[in-house]
């Protein structure tokens, strides 16, 4: 069964929060699909992930940068998972049509999205009944994790 995490966002977006996790995701050789909302997110997210620090690499792309299956993080608005990744983030709102091809499953919840989070509660109950683990983290105010359940 597959490991889903919710990770519920309270002191940063998204994309602030995103590179650190991606980070110790692909330690060790890990790969990663993100799964974003739609196109306009792809494209900003990926902008992001070369600028957002002037002194740090996070080797990721996209379908348009070819090469796709060597990417480390593959980001999509699809279900695709060219890399052979272990592990599934969904960000911007995002769902899964099947999560049990992933190790892992983290489901990113921006506190300033109260229907993303509503939408979410459902999934937990159903990952639940189909038998994954399922733990809930929230941000703390200086931006670590803490489990909540």
């Amino acid at each position: 069964m597959t490991d889903i995490r919710f990770y519920h966002l309270k002191t940063m977006t998204a994309d602030q929060a995103l590179p650190q996790i991606l980070g110790k995701a692909t330690q060790g050789g890990r790969h990663v699909v993100v799964k974003v909302g739609n196109a306009a997110m792809l494209e900003r997210l990926n902008e992001y992930l070369w600028t957002y620090r002037p002194d740090s690499f996070l080797p990721h792309g996209t379908d348009k940068d070819g090469f796709a299956e060597k990417q480390p993080v593959f980001l999509t608005a699809g279900d695709d998972n060219p890399n052979q990744a272990d592990i599934l983030i969904l960000t911007d709102g995002a769902v899964a049509n099947d999560v049990s091809a992933f190790a892992m499953c983290c489901e990113m919840l921006d506190e300033r999205f109260p229907d993303h989070i509503a939408a979410a509660r459902e999934r937990w109950k159903q990952y639940q009944d189909d038998g994954h683990s399922v733990t809930y983290w929230q941000q703390t105010p200086t931006g670590g994790w803490e489990q909540k359940s």
